[in-house]
């Protein structure tokens, strides 16, 4: 049975004279993003008193009976992917994953099958409202390929909006806070510290992103502290893990950033190349289990934000994941101890 399309019937209040038209609806349609009211005021969906209305930016006059046509979501374009997920929660407007390492989140040229979204289409099926009219969830942010942890996507076009704001302001306004866990190469002179410095394209290599000078690229800062620290064989610290936070939301920003201070990530064959000497000062185990690893050690163990329609205030934590505990667990009994600074584990996943 074909599902047929819904419409809305909305008169203009005169204080509302002389707005344009995709403001007023985008204020009256709260369910609806302003690029959505607009696609559907290009495609002849909206409709006054003279006539269809294919101009967002007209203006409404005082008394005028204004009717949308929403049709139904299209099917989304990709295909849907029968592929496990770990959600850790889910409702009518969002769902939270604990996305495995190896798992692309979106779908690229010459890459459109296997990834997060292909699954979540799959997973939510007829829940998906549409973004942008489209059954699709909506992406608001994104992990690499290789780093595993907690990833929020929206079900409909109000809770991306709601979602995408708070991601844009990086918790400036106390609603989103993230935390990522890192274990990269070399020892700190301080507990704590903050890198800040502008990304942008390499202008060696297009597919790489590079700290820039002060005036190019786009402004990065990233927070981090060091959580323990792992001695070599040699006796001095070859490893320190970090609880890293972001003020800003740049590709591969934990990464390049903390290449740039001369501590890669382990396991970052694209930041952290000049550092596989490095291995030789860690305990067999520990080299072992970075030989097993075979990705970046990075995880996003941290996601709380301001829930897009009730205002409920989430919080979810992500445990090490098995390759990274293992990781930890080797470097901490090549000497049996931790050195030098505050132990702190994180434990349990709340859901």
């Amino acid at each position: 049975m074909t599902r047929q399309p819904e419409c809305l019937r909305l008169e203009v209040p005169s204080e509302a004279g002389g707005e344009r038209i995709d403001r007023f609806l985008a204020s009256r349609l709260e369910d609806l993003s302003r690029s959505r009211i607009q696609a559907l005021i290009r495609d002849g969906r909206v409709r006054d008193r003279r006539g269809t209305i294919k101009d967002p930016g007209a203006r409404v006059k005082p008394g005028d009976v204004l009717t949308v046509e929403l049709p139904p979501a299209k099917p989304a374009e990709l295909q849907a992917e029968e592929i496990p997920l770990d959600v850790v929660w889910e409702d009518d407007d969002l769902i939270v994953i604990d996305k495995p390492a190896g798992l692309v989140v979106h779908p690229a040229p010459g890459h459109d099958k296997g990834t997060l979204v292909n699954a979540l289409i799959a997973h939510c099926g007829p829940s998906l409202s549409g973004i942008g009219g489209v059954m699709r969830p909506g992406i608001v942010h994104r992990l690499d390929k290789d780093t595993s942890g907690l990833l929020v996507v929206a079900k409909t076009d109000t809770a991306h909006q709601g979602l995408a704001r708070q991601f844009a302001a990086h918790g400036r306004d106390d609603h989103l806070e993230r935390a990522y866990i890192a274990f990269v190469w070399g020892s700190f002179d301080r507990p704590q510290g903050t890198i800040d410095a502008p990304l942008g394209r390499s202008t060696r290599d297009r597919t790489k992103i590079a700290v820039l000078r002060e005036g190019q690229g786009r402004r990065a800062v990233t927070h981090w502290r060091v959580v323990e620290a792992y001695p070599g064989t040699d006796g001095r610290i070859a490893v320190s893990q970090l609880r890293v936070t972001l003020e800003t939301g740049r590709t591969h920003q934990i990464r390049v950033h903390l290449a740039h201070v001369s501590h890669p990530l382990l396991g970052d064959t694209t930041y952290g190349a000049g550092f596989a000497a490095s291995e030789r000062r860690l305990s067999s185990e520990a080299r072992s289990a970075l030989k097993a690893l075979n990705r970046q050690a990075l995880h996003a163990t941290l996601l709380a934000f301001e829930h897009p329609r009730t205002g409920e205030r989430l919080r979810f934590e992500s445990p090490l994941p098995p390759d990274l505990l293992t990781l930890r667990n080797a470097l901490q009994s090549a000497t049996g101890e931790v050195k030098g600074v505050q132990k702190r584990r994180t434990e349990g996943l709340q859901k």
